[in-house]
């Protein structure tokens, strides 16, 4: 009798743990989120881990809960043939939300249309997944409609990091197939045979040589050179020419040359204001000499004329001289006889 009061307490006590256990997580999960939004999403992936009463994050903070879970075939298809459509294969998640937890949104298609995304997470240790609701690239991951009229809000999926590290691996793996890996190793060994030939018989063996011996015959003229020597001279005529800098007389020689350089530069000027002078008195006696011999000419002519005459009656005055007083000599009518 008393083990079997030992045995009912503590059954009893097993029970009332669960039961507060069941009450935890119940006011954790489903009390903190009994009110809020419906949304859903779908997902080509699969949901492994992804269970009912699952955390809804945004941005890592905790908004809502997972309320259903199940194959988009057995919500939304009707006939066979909607299992040829891929979009029919896919898993929806349905969620409850509790918008004010996020604070104040646009409206959802415009949250959707800047990028607003679902994708599952899934913890390592544990293999626990969540929701995690974040925004996106809309242009790398566009938001597709379903066939079908949702029963809740929608928001587009985007692929797990793990399912893209997959995806990427999977692609790199396909490229690695189509490489002929043994086209490939025999071109590496035809390389390394010539890169073999050309340094120990070929161009480069030549020109290895021909810089080894450049370097030998530097390394023994600068052996046989007086560097000390050469650098006691460099010294010498560097201290040779501070003491010419130095020199007066140099100093007065600079100057005097800097001051003839400017009056050079004074008379340079003032001799480009004489020829400039000089040019125009130039023209100026040629236009005088172009106006004088237009109206000199017509008197020179008369002048010219003037003298003919005379010169033509001072010769009858001296044929016939009494003509001055007498007039001219009578005709000659000898010839008409």
């Amino acid at each position: 009798m008393d083990g079997s009061g030992v045995f009912l307490r503590v059954g009893a006590l097993i029970v009332l743990g669960l039961g507060l256990l069941l009450g935890i997580v119940w006011f954790l999960g489903g009390q903190r989120f009994g009110h809020g939004q419906v949304y859903e999403s779908y997902f080509h992936e699969s949901v492994q881990g992804l269970e009912v009463g699952a955390p809804v994050k945004y941005r890592g903070v905790t908004v809502g809960r997972i309320t259903a879970v199940g194959l988009v075939s057995a919500e939304y298809g009707h006939t066979p043939a909607d299992l040829r459509n891929p979009a029919y294969r896919q898993v929806f998640v349905r969620y409850l939300v509790d918008v004010a937890k996020i604070g104040p949104m646009p409206k959802l298609s415009t949250a959707i249309r800047l990028g607003l995304r679902a994708r599952i997470v899934s913890q390592v240790l544990t293999g626990v997944g969540f929701i995690e609701l974040d925004f996106s690239n809309p242009a790398l991951y566009p938001s597709v409609a379903p066939p079908w009229q949702p029963e809740a809000e929608y928001i587009p999926s985007i692929p797990s990091t793990f399912t893209q590290v997959q995806d990427a691996a999977q692609a790199l793996l396909a490229k690695l197939d189509k490489i002929d890996l043994d086209r490939l190793s025999d071109s590496l060994q035809q390389l390394i045979n010539s890169l073999n030939d050309e340094l120990t018989t070929g161009d480069v063996h030549k020109t290895l040589g021909d810089a080894q011996a450049l370097l030998v015959t530097t390394r023994t003229a600068v052996q046989k050179a007086d560097l000390p020597g050469l650098s006691a001279a460099l010294r010498h005529t560097a201290t040779d020419l501070q003491a010419v800098a130095k020199n007066p007389a140099l100093a007065r020689t600079l100057t005097n040359s800097a001051a003839a350089s400017g009056r050079l530069v004074s008379l340079t000027r003032q001799m480009s204001a004489l020829v400039a002078h000089l040019q125009t008195a130039v023209q100026t006696g040629t236009d005088t000499a172009r106006a004088l011999d237009s109206r000199l000419g017509p008197i020179l002519r008369d002048l010219r004329g003037t003298a003919a005459n005379l010169r033509a009656t001072t010769e009858s005055l001296r044929q016939y001289p009494a003509q001055l007083l007498t007039g001219p000599p009578p005709p000659d009518h000898s010839l008409g006889r």
